[in-house]
């Protein structure tokens, strides 16, 4: 099992390419489950405007509505493989452009894609992948929970007592400016892992805070550790203080 202390943690210090500095970044915390399409529409107009430079830093931080999203290296046999499915069990699928295979997004799991300029943020795409694993360590830790790393496979993984993921990481990086980004099982229904290979890892099994620990937790408090703990590792500065506010008209022109 690996420990905590044994993890090579990135630094916490500040952005490589502008040392003493705290980026100013926008934060939109959407207070109920949001269809992942309209999510993404969101998604793609703000990396769009960071790119262009009209706009700060972002970081979506929100649930989603039941889910299964395809990422680019999915095989055939992770997900049932009818490239002209719309559904599988009754919940929709997305096909996305981000790293990885299949995974679950429902309503109970925490999601937060961060639209930064990568070079502000970190050394590389996988300094940064590392940072964001960093971040849910510290975060499952403030619970009670050890979380580790396993060598080449992005997210976060618990052991109580057999391996479980906990946490996923998939993400994209274009023209400079990050999108995607992580997803923390907190308290869900954990049974529409069990029809798919979860990012595409043979055996496989899906696992939550609340299962880990045996009772239920709270959204909101992991919520909060987890943007505390991105601020200091990612060296962001919220333009406003954090809240969560209602999805409506945030996303939309």
């Amino acid at each position: 099992m690996t420990t905590l202390m044994a993890l090579r943690m990135p630094s916490v210090a500040d952005p490589p390419n502008v040392p003493g500095f705290h980026t100013p970044t926008e934060l939109l915390w959407f207070s109920s489950p949001v269809p992942y399409a309209e999510a993404w529409d969101l998604q793609m107009r703000l990396h769009h405007e960071r790119v262009m430079d009209s706009r700060l830093d972002t970081l979506l931080i929100l649930e989603h509505q039941p889910v299964y999203t395809i990422g680019r290296r999915t095989r055939i046999a992770d997900w049932g493989g009818d490239p002209t499915a719309a559904r599988i069990d009754g919940i929709e699928i997305q096909h996305v452009n981000r790293g990885g295979s299949v995974t679950y997004h429902g309503p109970g799991q925490l999601v937060v894609y961060p639209i930064l300029r990568l070079t502000d943020h970190a050394t590389g795409v996988r300094s940064y992948v590392e940072q964001l694993e960093a971040a849910v360590i510290r975060c499952l830790l403030e619970s009670g929970i050890t979380g580790h790393r396993k060598p080449k496979t992005p997210g976060v993984w618990v052991t109580n007592p057999q391996e479980a993921k906990i946490a996923s990481i998939g993400i994209r990086v274009d023209r400079g400016v990050t999108m995607h980004g992580l997803a923390l099982n907190v308290d869900m229904d954990l049974s529409p892992f069990q029809g798919i290979t979860p990012c595409g890892l043979q055996g496989c099994r899906a696992t939550s805070m609340a299962e880990v620990v045996g009772q239920p937790v709270s959204l909101l408090t992991v919520t909060r550790s987890l943007l505390e703990q991105l601020k200091q590792t990612l060296a962001l500065k919220w333009t406003e203080t954090p809240a969560p506010t209602a999805f409506n008209n945030l996303a939309r022109p």
